[in-house]
């Protein structure tokens, strides 16, 4: 994981300090809009790319069908025109559409219902990946909305192809809770990875600790805390669902949306105990370190300790203070009368190594070398 540290995240355009709200914003980056139209009820199913959004009426006429436009790219004011004067769109609601920063929400308008959902899942390198998925709900259409053309949808693509359970006859509400329930998925699965990867850190703790433990975990907390962000208003979102009136969302679909409630409240639960862990392994590895640094200088006092008063010794007799006057021969007798002794040296460094001697025995039985 440390090698991704560096890595930088995509930069959101806010507007500007007093500009009109309800502005549609598209990115010069942008993508060119990709629209697919799936059709499906009980026992039919087909899937139809449009051209542009004025199609959508004449294809999705027939009352007693779901319909799925699933929208991937914004590069097209044309498309967003037509969605606020064809379908009543409140531009409110286009511009949180394109300014992929919201939370996530739930909103009623009459006609429609709207809700944004925040698509988290992991790149190639384990990077934490954080996509807006905005939803407006008709009677029979659902619209999705991406910014990408990244597709973490297909699983429900696939439960529509084939046909099981209550996909097809569940209405487009269903259809919203399917997709929102299999993002809120993702949420679990992407805290079970990062769980194991806690779990081996603290194995690398226990046996050979090195700084990118403590990157490696500050990555981990720094995207649990975007999980967090995410989960809370989900949890949000997921309630006043429940609690709505809307004729949009059946009482069936609800008794789904309870169960998706509580998986966010298991997110929010297991979020906080990764947190735990992961602000523990920290500290973990900085008592680590200071226990290892705490050795370390007990090794160097240990031999400064014992060099000191051998230095001093050293000192004492470096001064070369002469007893004798090599010049006029005068004694001089407070000076040093050991500089000339006989086997001096030999008996200095005899002093020195008991004086060692004693202190290494005194530090021993002290217990400092244990």
């Amino acid at each position: 994981m440390g090698k991704n540290r560096n890595k930088k995240h995509h930069k959101y355009a806010l507007p500007l300090p007093g500009t009109s709200p309800g502005i549609i914003y598209i990115d010069e980056n942008a993508l060119v809009p990709k629209i697919t139209l799936h059709s499906y009820d009980a026992t039919t199913y087909q899937v139809e790319i449009l051209g542009s959004l004025i199609e959508l009426a004449a294809k999705s006429s027939v009352p007693d069908k779901s319909y799925w436009v699933d929208i991937k790219g914004f590069k097209s004011v044309e498309l967003f025109e037509t969605l606020s004067e064809q379908w009543k769109i409140n531009k409110l609601v286009l511009e949180d559409v394109t300014r992929t920063y919201q939370r996530p929400k739930y909103e009623e308008y009459g006609d429609y219902d709207f809700a944004i959902s925040r698509m988290l899942y992991l790149d190639d390198e384990r990077n934490l990946e954080n996509e807006q998925l905005s939803f407006i709900l008709t009677k029979n259409i659902l619209f999705t909305f991406q910014d990408t053309y990244e597709d973490c949808l297909d699983p429900i693509r696939q439960r529509l192809e084939i046909g099981k359970g209550n996909i097809r006859i569940g209405g487009s509400s269903y259809l919203m809770y399917a997709l929102m329930d299999m993002i809120v998925d993702e949420y679990f699965a992407i805290l079970s990875i990062w769980s194991e990867e806690l779990d081996t850190i603290e194995d690398r703790l226990l046996e050979k600790p090195d700084k990118s433990i403590m990157y490696d975990t500050q990555m981990i907390k720094r995207h649990l805390i975007t999980v967090r962000r995410v989960t809370w208003p989900e949890r949000d979102k997921m309630n006043d669902m429940l609690r709505t009136d809307s004729p949009f969302i059946t009482d069936a679909t609800k008794g789904y949306i309870r169960d998706a409630y509580d998986h966010c409240i298991q997110i929010i639960d297991v979020v906080e105990s990764l947190k735990e862990i992961s602000a523990s392994n920290i500290d973990m590895y900085l008592s680590i370190i200071s226990n290892r640094m705490n050795e370390i200088m007990k090794v160097l006092t240990i031999i400064s300790s014992i060099f000191i008063p051998l230095t001093f010794i050293a000192g004492i007799y470096g001064m070369n203070f002469s007893r004798e006057d090599p010049v006029t021969g005068k004694i001089m007798p407070q000076n040093m009368p050991e500089l000339y002794q006989e086997h001096g040296y030999e008996y200095t460094l005899m002093v020195m190594a008991i004086i060692a001697v004693i202190q290494i025995v005194y530090f021993w039985r002290k217990g400092w070398f244990k």
